[in-house]
């Protein structure tokens, strides 16, 4: 279970160093939009050697249908990351292409078949809006779905993305939803876009927690700090984990029933396998502090 994914640009051994001791449930090694094209080179060499001495490391890549993104696989497979994040695919045929590169890599290089995962995200060009369905089946190597919302406005000319009180215009309400579902369709976790405004914690634990409370597994994050926010965001209460107990035992210790009452409400199956998610989560937190 990752609650937090920390970018970190590949082309600083600085910030590679600094986000080591982040305490970020995964670091993301990034080759694409942090890294200048110039850069890239020194970058995949960082990104490999950091990789290779990590096992929480993914890398994200260049999409795949740019000139570097074959040259980042070259580079980075052999280090054996964890995953690889893919920007910007058109749909999930990309995961299908990704996971076709992947398994010539891994044996090329000695690398154990199928380790390597993919997580994609999913909602940066507009064409991919209309196919989050394909997820379903692409690829035992999918591992989650994120999204993001500035290639998006980008591509279809927005002014902003979100109103003056820091909330998701419609548009962008729209990708996430859809990014959400399409993970639970899939049967993968889902995780939220960045909060860009790095230093307003407020704001920040505000929006973990709603993702916390959507569906989310997790979120990207895109500076050290936020890190334990999104933690404390993510931690249930005391009250959430006792609740979440109550509903586990009822349906354990009555295996044959399919629904139960619970403080004068009617619970089944979906809430069981929420207070399911719940209880690993506080596991989860309490590992961690």
């Amino acid at each position: 279970m990752i609650r937090s994914f920390l970018f970190v640009p590949a082309d600083s051994e600085r910030k590679v160093q600094k986000a080591a001791g982040a305490g970020a449930d995964a670091l993301i090694y990034d080759l694409e939009d942090s890294v200048q094209a110039a850069n890239r080179v020194e970058a995949r060499k960082i990104a490999a050697s950091a990789t290779s001495e990590r096992a929480d490391a993914w890398v994200r890549i260049n999409p795949l249908d740019s000139e570097d993104a074959d040259l980042d696989l070259e580079a980075i497979v052999p280090a054996a990351p964890v995953g690889i994040i893919l920007p910007k695919p058109e749909s999930a045929a990309d995961i299908v292409d990704l996971s076709a590169r992947l398994d010539e890599l891994e044996t090329s290089h000695g690398v154990e078949s199928g380790v390597i995962q993919i997580i994609a995200l999913c909602t940066e060009r507009p064409e991919a809006l209309f196919s989050l369905g394909g997820y379903v089946d692409a690829s035992e190597r999918l591992a989650g779905l994120s999204w993001g919302a500035e290639d998006l406005s980008a591509e279809v000319g927005a002014i902003d993305n979100r109103d003056e009180s820091g909330e998701w215009l419609p548009p962008y309400q729209l990708a996430r939803s859809l990014c959400l579902f399409a993970a639970a369709a899939a049967g993968v976790p889902a995780y939220d876009t960045v909060f860009t405004d790095f230093r307003n914690d407020a704001g920040l634990l505000k929006y973990a927690a709603n993702a916390r409370r959507d569906g989310f597994s997790g979120m990207l994050a895109i500076h050290p700090a936020q890190v334990a926010v999104i933690h404390d965001a993510f931690r249930p209460s005391r009250d959430d984990i006792e609740r979440a107990q109550r509903i586990v035992g009822l349906f354990e210790d009555n295996p044959g029933v399919g629904t139960h009452g619970l403080d004068g409400k009617m619970i089944d199956r979906p809430h069981y396998l929420q207070a399911q998610k719940t209880l690993a989560l506080a596991r989860k937190s309490q590992a961690n502090n």
